[in-house]
């Protein structure tokens, strides 16, 4: 008869520990308890076992800094992180140190035992062996402003944890809805990766003529054509060893697709007008708010060039299917306009965010943060109410002035949308300029006196915007 396998569990919390052990009976694995890092370790030393599940949040060595150890010691040994309050730091870090997984409490026993079984099936069947056997914190605001506790946000996190270890010829495409915060995520990739300190080139492919981005990318030679006076380093070569984020991917033609493909394809590009062969050492990662295969079909988007970008895949939900997550961005938005717009809104009130979770959010993150922002400057109470909110947006996820009509009196009607435009208007200049309103006039193509009285009409006052 076989020996049984051995599961190590390292966890605080004894109903925790309670619920593994009676799982590894009844699934007849040989079960071992630590409750302590240190005690993780030891045993990890002492009992040499198939599979590990650490808890971040223990004493005497957190999970991260036990897992730490144990891969230096043991590689092959799969060990799955668990927490109660998974964080993009938290899941990045434990993928990059070679966690098998990362998940989150309360646990669902059938996904345990789905992870052991494929913990289990990825070891060698050599004998592992440990040999002898030290900061983080939790962070509520997040790096980046990527926030998230949502299932699919820890997914994420941990494909960015996977991704930026590896090499820089593995090009990545981030699929998603507007305001999803898809460069948010090439941030991060390439900030978490080994090539941290190089160049980060971001270019919006849909910003720029055809010929114009061409000059932009690769750039060009003197006398290239008419204008070209001196030579101009693109941003392929700018890169370095960074990386190129290429947003709106979809927007290039067929003609620069073509380009771009035996660029990624062979690592070298010449400028325009010259004949150096120069490498490209950058990572490329693309991004795009369309369904790409639906315009490979139809001949718009090259089929091989979406198989080269699309080696590393991360797909981006939108917000309203992560509603989780809604509260902790807007309490983080909060507190960020809150500083820039020296006001002291300290918090939501039941209705107000009830109001948030409800409403569909077709602009996504941007729209949150948006709607956050002219909520913290609106707001004349200590908290966020919902009459604020309702000015600004409508639960069922629509702006409120697409149906404006408040009366069947027509002028009153009209009088209602004007005041909302009047008001919006003038609070998106005065975003624009810092609260200069000079800047904000001229900008509008106003005169001063004008806008002034228009601030007047809906109680707007400058500081409210200065930073």
């Amino acid at each position: 008869m076989s020996e049984k396998q051995k599961i190590l569990v390292a966890d605080d919390d004894e109903k925790i520990l309670y619920a593994f052990m009676e799982l590894l009976k009844k699934d007849n694995y040989n079960g071992i308890v630590a409750r302590n890092g240190e005690e993780a370790l030891r045993k990890a030393f002492e009992e040499n076992p198939d599979a590990i599940f650490l808890d971040i949040t223990m004493p005497r060595f957190n999970g991260l800094d036990v897992l730490e150890e144990i891969k230096k010691n043991s590689p092959q040994v799969p060990v799955i992180i668990i927490t109660g309050f998974g964080t993009m730091h938290s899941a990045i870090k434990a993928i990059k140190q070679g966690a098998f997984e990362y998940l989150t409490k309360p646990l669902d026993l059938t996904k345990i035992r789905t992870v052991i079984k494929q913990a289990l099936a990825s070891t060698q069947s050599s004998v592992v062996t440990f040999k002898d056997q030290e900061h983080y914190d939790a962070q509520i605001v997040e790096r980046y402003e990527l926030i998230g506790k949502s299932t699919l946000m820890l997914e994420v996190y941990k494909l960015i944890g996977s991704i930026s270890m590896t090499p820089n010829n593995t090009s990545v495409l981030i699929t998603g809805e507007s305001g999803t915060g898809k460069e948010l995520i090439a941030r991060a990739i390439h900030n978490n990766s080994e090539n941290c300190n190089e160049p980060f080139i971001a270019i919006n492919c849909a910003a720029f003529p055809e010929t114009l981005l061409e000059s932009e990318l690769f750039g060009y030679e003197k006398g290239a054509f008419t204008g070209a006076l001196d030579r101009k380093l693109g941003k392929f070569e700018i890169a370095g060893q960074g990386t190129i984020f290429l947003d709106e991917i979809s927007n290039l033609s067929l003609n620069l697709q073509q380009k771009l493909l035996r660029v990624i394809q062979n690592r070298e590009f010449e400028r325009l007008g010259g004949n150096e062969i120069i490498p490209v050492q950058a990572r490329f990662i693309a991004a795009t708010n369309i369904e790409i295969v639906p315009e490979v079909k139809k001949g718009n988007f090259r089929e091989d060039l979406y198989y080269r970008l699309n080696v590393a895949a991360v797909n981006l939900s939108p917000l309203r299917e992560r509603k989780d997550d809604i509260p902790l961005l807007a309490n983080y938005f909060l507190s960020k306009y809150n500083y820039q717009l020296k006001k002291s809104v300290k918090g939501f009130s039941d209705e107000a965010m009830q109001m948030l979770l409800s409403y569909s959010y077709p602009g996504n993150v941007r729209e949150l943060q948006n709607l956050i922002e002219r909520a913290v400057m609106l707001s004349k109470s200590d908290i966020i109410l919902p009459d604020v909110l309702r000015e600004l947006t409508s639960t069922d996820g629509t702006k409120p002035h697409a149906l404006p009509i408040i009366s069947q009196n027509f002028s009153k009607s009209k009088e209602y949308v004007l005041g909302l435009f009047e008001k919006e208007f003038i609070i998106s200049q005065l975003i624009q300029s810092s609260g200069n309103v000079s800047k904000a006039a001229q900008n509008s193509s106003m005169t001063r006196q004008n806008f002034l009285r228009m601030m007047r009409k809906h109680d707007i006052r400058a500081e409210q915007f200065r930073r």
